[in-house]
C-alpha cells in the first residue's frame, strides 16, 4: 500500500501549487483547506506519515501535533524570527533574504526540531513571495517524504516575532521612498490588510506597488470610511 500523506494550505495558490507539484509525487497524497477538514477522525482514517503545513492560519490542535508527524514551513532562519507575521517583520527589519524553515511541530510555536533550511528571496510584493515558498515548500516537502530525515533541535538564542494587527497596515512616517515602497509590497496579498491611509473622511489601500526612476507607481482603491458619510 502506498504512503499516504496530508497537505494544508489556506491560501489558494496553495492548492495550485498541490495539484501541480506535490500531487505527482509518489504516495497518496490529500489536501486540505480548512480546519474542520482536518479532525482526529479523519486523520485516524488516512493514518498519513506526514501532515505538512504549507500556509496555516489556525492554531493545530495538540492531540493532532502529539499523535501525529506535523511539519510546517517557517519563513525565518529559526530560532530567529519565531513567532507571527514572519514575512512582516523581516522586511520591516530590511532583510532582503531568508531561509525557509521545514521543522517539527510542537507545542511551544515554531520551537521543533528542523528537518532542513532553504534559501529564500523576499523580493516583490508579498503574494509572490508567498508563492515563492509555497513552490519552495513543495520541493522540501518532496524531499522529506522521500528521505524521512530525523530532524535536528535548534541552536542559539531565539528571536520572537509578534504578529502584526490589521490596524498596523496603516502607513507610517517612512525615511525613504523604499522604506514606503517595502511597507506597500509586503501587505500586498490576498487575505492580508492592505498599507493604507485615512484622511477627510476616505481611506486609500495601495497595492501592486512598484519602485523604479525614483519614485513609486501604485494601484489605489479608494472607499468612505465606514461609519463617517461622504458629500
Amino acid at each position: 500500500m502506498a504512503e499516504r500523506y496530508v497537505v494544508a494550505g489556506a491560501k489558494p495558490w496553495n492548492g495550485r501549487i498541490f495539484e501541480g507539484m506535490i500531487r505527482r509525487l509518489p504516495g497518496d497524497w490529500t489536501f486540505v483547506a480548512a480546519p474542520e477538514e482536518l479532525t482526529p477522525e479523519r486523520l485516524d482514517a488516512l493514518r498519513p506519515r506526514y501532515i505538512f503545513f504549507m500556509h496555516w492560519s489556525w492554531i493545530v490542535p495538540p492531540p493532532i501535533v502529539q499523535k501525529w508527524e506535523c511539519v510546517c514551513f517557517h519563513m525565518t532562519d529559526v530560532p530567529y524570527g519565531r513567532g507571527g507575521s514572519p514575512l512582516q517583520n523581516l522586511i520591516v527589519r530590511g532583510h532582503r533574504a531568508t531561509r525557509l524553515t521545514a521543522l517539527r511541530m510542537v507545542s511551544e510555536l515554531d520551537a521543533g526540531p528542523v528537518y532542513a533550511k532553504r534559501d529564500l528571496c523576499l523580493e516583490g510584493n508579498a503574494e509572490e513571495i508567498y508563492i515563492r515558498a509555497s513552490e519552495l515548500s513543495a520541493k522540501m516537502i518532496a524531499e522529506i517524504a522521500g528521505a524521512e530525515p530525523t530532524p535536528v533541535p535548534q541552536e542559539g538564542e531565539p528571536v520572537i516575532f509578534r504578529r502584526r494587527k490589521p490596524s498596523e497596515s496603516g502607513i507610517p512616517e517612512a525615511r525613504s521612498l523604499r522604506e514606503l515602497y517595502d511597507f506597500i509590497r509586503m501587505l500586498d496579498a490576498e487575505g492580508y490588510p492592505h498599507a493604507f491611509l485615512q484622511t477627510n473622511g476616505f481611506r486609500y489601500e495601495f497595492r501592486r506597488a512598484a519602485f523604479k526612476d525614483g519614485h513609486i507607481v501604485a494601484d489605489v482603491i479608494i472607499r468612505p470610511i465606514e461609519g463617517e458619510s461622504s458629500r
